[in-house]
């Protein structure tokens, strides 16, 4: 699929597009051509990582009418949903947290799109709806059964925007709501130029937890659970460049304005690590031999997460 003929003067809304991926996609968005408006409330991201060329709204992307009132101002043409809380332990000791501003905040922004008639969608979805897979590599068929309040938020969304898709082809075949959902396996990595990151007061990501400890940021780094039936005992996860996500926004974008139809994909190389492998890496790399110390499990992590690709 050419993207270069597709995106340019595009006006695309992001939301959350001073966090760590949607940072990354507002840029090459704006590298593409298209006519970026950021709309970010700062609970995590930050004003620095919005590229210079878009327009930012200091505001949240789950109040209706302000998302109504910008996507009108702007003439919207499509959404790019980001926003959202991402912290799978946190999601288990505060659920209402997440379920109101995942589950009902992206429920305003996606009637504040269906009211104000846009047309294309992405979201930013995970691989948490998978819960605990019977078998891997996970297929986008997989059963889907969360384990943990976060995945049970993205979920939710994910149905909401199947319903609205439906209900909308329904009434209107010709121009009907279609989106993306897409759903990362775990993402890591920064801009090639250095520019962008995960750059949070805490780091919730392994890798940049383990880059935390060999620049000296942090004393050691806990593996939660060493009991786990994968070959070392310690989690696996698909880990995916945050380059590369953000240029599958970019061509989820391009195939609906193709006219795609709405689809969900994996997002995921199609192998996995261990954390020990990651952790181990990371030291070998670095040449720092930073304390690695052995912790319970932490409720709400499965033991195995990787993509099939194939789709």
């Amino acid at each position: 699929m050419n993207t270069h003929n597709l995106l340019p003067a595009r006006n695309v809304l992001v939301t959350g597009g001073a966090g760590y991926i949607g940072s990354h996609t507002s840029r090459q968005l704006v590298n593409a051509g298209c006519n970026v408006v950021v709309v970010d409330n700062f609970y995590s991201g930050n004003r620095w990582a919005v590229p210079a060329q878009a327009h930012l709204v200091e505001g949240d992307a789950g109040d209706f009418a302000l998302m109504c009132q910008v996507i009108r101002r702007h003439r919207i043409e499509a959404v790019i949903h980001f926003a959202g809380h991402i912290v799978v332990s946190e999601s288990v000791t505060d659920p209402l947290k997440y379920y109101g501003n995942n589950t009902s905040g992206s429920r305003n922004l996606i009637a504040a799109c269906l009211q104000t008639g846009v047309q294309h969608f992405i979201f930013s979805s995970s691989a948490a709806v998978y819960g605990v897979p019977e078998d891997g590599p996970i297929r986008e068929t997989t059963r889907v059964s969360p384990i943990n309040p976060y995945g049970r938020s993205k979920l939710m969304t994910e149905w909401m925007l199947e319903d609205a898709a439906n209900s909308s082809a329904a009434v209107s075949p010709n121009d009907a709501f279609r989106y993306v959902a897409l759903r990362y396996f775990n993402v890591a990595g920064a801009s090639l130029d250095g520019v962008l990151g995960e750059a949070t007061p805490e780091a919730t990501h392994l890798i940049h937890i383990a880059c935390q400890a060999a620049c000296g940021k942090r004393e050691k780094v806990a593996i939660y659970g060493a009991d786990y039936p994968t070959p070392d005992g310690t989690c696996v996860r698909d880990y995916i460049h945050v380059e590369d996500l953000a240029t599958a926004h970019l061509l989820a974008l391009a195939y609906l304005l193709e006219g795609g139809a709405s689809e969900t994909l994996n997002c995921g190389y199609g192998y996995g690590f261990s954390v020990k492998e990651v952790l181990e890496t990371v030291r070998r790399v670095s040449k720092i031999d930073f304390e690695i110390i052995a912790a319970g499990r932490r409720e709400g992590d499965p033991p195995a997460l990787v993509a099939n690709t194939d789709k």
